[in-house]
């Protein structure tokens, strides 16, 4: 009824803006950034290439490359397979760059390392 336990709130003793300030946290944003943005950057280029020449390049597009296939097909197809590989290289990256930071700094803050009024790391108040 009305008396079960709560059970407190971990994340709302954090000081998040302390997190976002410690040399753990730019790293792990320097890292991500450093990857995210320019995959984003070339697989749009990508992306509007093949869009840019399924529209003005009809005549390449629709190159025949062996029996009913055409440079527009397996170009449509290649936006696909890029998908996905992109998708498997960040996945890979994430396991090996980003996990590592990510965990101990979640460990930190379960462990109320960056707790709201802490005078030192790691006590809580």
């Amino acid at each position: 009824m009305g008396n079960e336990a709560q059970i407190p709130d971990a994340a709302a003793s954090v000081d998040f803006q302390e997190v976002q300030q410690s040399a753990q946290f730019q790293e792990l944003r320097k890292r991500h950034r450093s990857f995210v943005f320019p995959m984003a950057i070339a697989f749009l280029l990508w992306y509007f290439a093949y869009v840019l020449l399924a529209d003005y390049a009809v005549g390449f597009m629709s190159t025949k490359l062996w029996g009913n296939i055409n440079v527009g097909l397996v170009m449509g197809l290649l936006q696909f397979v890029s998908t996905f590989g992109i998708t498997a290289w960040y996945v890979s990256y994430s396991n090996r760059k980003l996990d590592p930071i990510a965990t101990e700094m979640r460990n930190e803050i379960e462990g109320h390392e960056f707790d709201k009024g802490s005078a030192i790391k790691g006590t809580a108040k």
